[in-house]
């Protein structure tokens, strides 16, 4: 088991199906997990922390989509907790049905703002820190979309696309202050969601969120301090 005992990690989207489930794994690591929710109490539900080994400090009510929101959270989760060693955001939407020519303005702001705006409000709030702490990781959680545009999902691949290149670009900007940039790509993300929109799909040949939580604790951990810039598909063999 990777260990991250003391480590501080911020967690968004943390009680999402996803979310939950990196929680979930950073702790049973020792990790003290900060979890970014925007309902109140909706992570304490969930989560008991003490069933798991690390420390849990729930942030209820953030919403990532403002910058002035997030600004203000970093100062207060640096002030209480500590500046964070690991970045981890699972925040995202998925819509598709329109055409490239047909797309209507809510559907792209949409798609740009949960996959693209949420992530760099996050890095805004805690990168600046970050550097000055002398390093850290930042994982994102993309999608395999992200490598090529599909009939009628041409908004949701060219969010994805836009969160790989940004977290490519980040790599190479930050390599020199020691900070590792990595975006996992998940195909089908087997959630009890999912499982109700397509009911007669094969389940055994999607990832799941405790399979894309190990590798989002790989890349957080001094063993992957070789890796940056790097886009890591989550497929299972069919």
């Amino acid at each position: 088991m990777i260990e991250f005992s003391g480590k501080i990690v911020v967690v968004s989207g943390a009680a999402g199906n996803l979310g939950k489930a990196v929680v979930k794994a950073f702790l049973n690591s020792e990790a003290v997990v900060c979890g970014l929710d925007h309902r109140e109490g909706r992570l304490k539900a969930i989560i008991d922390p003490t069933e798991l080994q690390g420390t849990l400090h729930c942030f209820d009510n953030v919403d990532v989509a403002d910058r002035d929101v997030m600004q203000s959270l970093a100062e207060k989760l640096n002030t209480a907790v500590g500046i964070p060693d690991v970045l981890v955001n699972t925040i995202g939407d998925f819509t598709a049905g329109e055409r490239v020519h047909e797309l209507t303005m809510a559907t792209w702001d949409r798609m740009i703002g949960k996959n693209v705006l949420t992530f760099l409000n996050l890095m805004h709030a805690f990168i600046p820190r970050m550097i000055e702490k002398g390093g850290g990781k930042v994982v994102s959680v993309g999608s395999g979309a992200s490598l090529k545009g599909g009939a009628k999902n041409g908004a949701y691949a060219a969010a994805k696309g836009a969160l790989l290149r940004l977290t490519e670009s980040m790599a190479a900007e930050l390599s020199s202050e020691n900070i590792q940039a990595n975006c996992v790509l998940p195909g089908v993300i087997d959630t009890p969601e999912m499982r109700t929109m397509q009911p007669k799909a094969d389940f055994s040949n999607w990832v799941t969120p405790e399979q894309i939580a190990d590798v989002i604790l790989f890349l957080s951990s001094s063993a992957s301090d070789a890796v940056s810039g790097k886009a890591i598909s989550l497929l299972n063999p069919t």
